[in-house]
This record gives C-alpha cells, sequence and structure tokens, in this order.
C-alpha cells in the first residue's frame, strides 16, 4: 500500500506541474486534459487511504443523432407526421434535442444513403406518398412501416392526426410538456375538450378521437389499400420509399 500511495502522489505532483505550466503557456486543451487526469489520480489516491474500491469514472451519454430522435418520434406516433410534430414529441417524450430546421434536408439525405447501399441501414426516414405516388410535401414515415402506412389518401391527414392524439394521450412523457402538446392537439378534435382551464383529460381525447376515427377509419383503410396496391405495381424500390419523381423535380435536376 505504501509504495501504492508513493507512485500516486509523485504522479499528483508531475499532473499538478503539468497544469501549471499547460496554463503558463495558454494550452486550455492541454489544461483540460491533465486536470481530469489529476482528478482521477486524486480520487484513487482517497479511495487507497480510505480502504475504499476507487469508482470507476461514468461512461459518457450516447449520442442519440437527429435521425435515431426523429425514428423514436415517428415510432410512438406509429404514423405520418410533420416535423413540427415530430420534435414536440421528441421533446415531450424523449427530452430531445431537435429542432424543425434540422429536418430540411433529412429526406433528401436518406434517399442519397439509399440509392449508394440499398437496404444498408436498419430503417430510413421516408415521405409520405400522395395520389399521385410523389412525395408528400413535409409528412415523414418510416421504412419499416407497411405501404398502406405510408401512403396519404383524401381522408389520410385526418385520420393521422387523429391516430398520433391517441399515441400521445397514452404515453407519459415529461408532464408539463406532454400536457402543453396534448391540450393543442385536444383543440382540434370535437369533444375532446371543453372551456375549463387546465391540462386535458387523456382518456377523453382518446375516445373523442376513437369516435371520429370510427367514422372516417373505413374509408382512409380503402383509399390506402387502392394507393398501395397502385405504388406496389408502378414504382420501384427507391421510389416507393421516397416517390416518384414528378415533373417540377425532374426539371430542377436538369437545371442543376
Amino acid at each position: 500500500m505504501s509504495d501504492r500511495l508513493d507512485d500516486l502522489e509523485r504522479r499528483i505532483d508531475e499532473l499538478r506541474a503539468g497544469v501549471r505550466k499547460a496554463m503558463r503557456v495558454k494550452d486550455g486543451a492541454g489544461a483540460r486534459v491533465l486536470r481530469a487526469e489529476l482528478r482521477t489520480a486524486e480520487r484513487a489516491w482517497d479511495a487507497l487511504v480510505s480502504g475504499e474500491q476507487p469508482q470507476a469514472a461514468p461512461e459518457p451519454p450516447r449520442l442519440v443523432t437527429v435521425r435515431e430522435q426523429v425514428h423514436q418520434g415517428l415510432r410512438l406516433l406509429g404514423a405520418a407526421a410533420q416535423p413540427r410534430l415530430v420534435v414536440a414529441v421528441s421533446d415531450a417524450f424523449f427530452g430531445g434535442t431537435i429542432r424543425s430546421g434540422q429536418l430540411t434536408s433529412l429526406r433528401r439525405d436518406e434517399e442519397r444513403s439509399f440509392r449508394s447501399s440499398p437496404g444498408g441501414r436498419p430503417f430510413y426516414l421516408c415521405a409520405a406518398l400522395t395520389d399521385r405516388l410523389s412525395p408528400a410535401r413535409g409528412l415523414l414515415t418510416l421504412s419499416t412501416w407497411p405501404l398502406e402506412r405510408r401512403v396519404v389518401g383524401p381522408l389520410s391527414p385526418r385520420v393521422d392526426f387523429l391516430t398520433c392524439a391517441i399515441a400521445v394521450a397514452s404515453h407519459d412523457g415529461d408532464a408539463e410538456r406532454t400536457s402543453r402538446l396534448l391540450a393543442r392537439m385536444a383543440r382540434n378534435i370535437p369533444g375532446a375538450t371543453d372551456a375549463e382551464i387546465g391540462p386535458p383529460d387523456r382518456g377523453r381525447v382518446i375516445e373523442a378521437a376513437r369516435a371520429e376515427l370510427g367514422v372516417h377509419a373505413g374509408r382512409d383503410t380503402r383509399d390506402r389499400a387502392e394507393l398501395a396496391r397502385r405504388a406496389t405495381a408502378q414504382l420501384g424500390d427507391v421510389a416507393r420509399l421516397f416517390g416518384a419523381a414528378t415533373l417540377s423535380t425532374i426539371k430542377k435536376e436538369r437545371a442543376k
């Protein structure tokens, strides 16, 4: 034990001298590294003197990428959604750090990745497909969803909104952020809320959303099934995920 203490004390002295030298020459980065090593050595010295086992330094939290945060949000919602809703869900339920502006070029990046290495990723963030089988503006979906869930017919925006509202009301997240998000959504669902001030009742939101879904779901399911059949018959692998090129898109590509 004595030899180990002597070694640690010498190392601590060397590190302190190194920190002072780094600060004199204004080497901030080097000083930070040395100070971190110094703190580790000092903890080991304290533990050895007290007879305790030194605790391992905690592993730094893994950084969650923007696309992973979007994936989390879409999985919770279970339906095509606009970027601002995905951002709000990521913030309320996962402590997300993304902003809507970061999603602007995301779908194009995903398409380039798929074209260069088809199937190289476990999932892709892709566009919803319109009745023209072109990419729907500002609607994100997941490649792992069945095609029927990634196409949008006339009633699909409303059906997807109600589906998302039910998902938000059914999951626990940050109480304040979740309540604020659900209140905004509930205002657009007849019978989901009233004039009383206060957080919306989750059960009431779910009941009201399901009641309206019962009106639209049958027709929407048939429309989506027909669109999915057309997409399967007419589109290749890339277009089934990211949409068929429109005339305006082709003109833009030729102009580059």
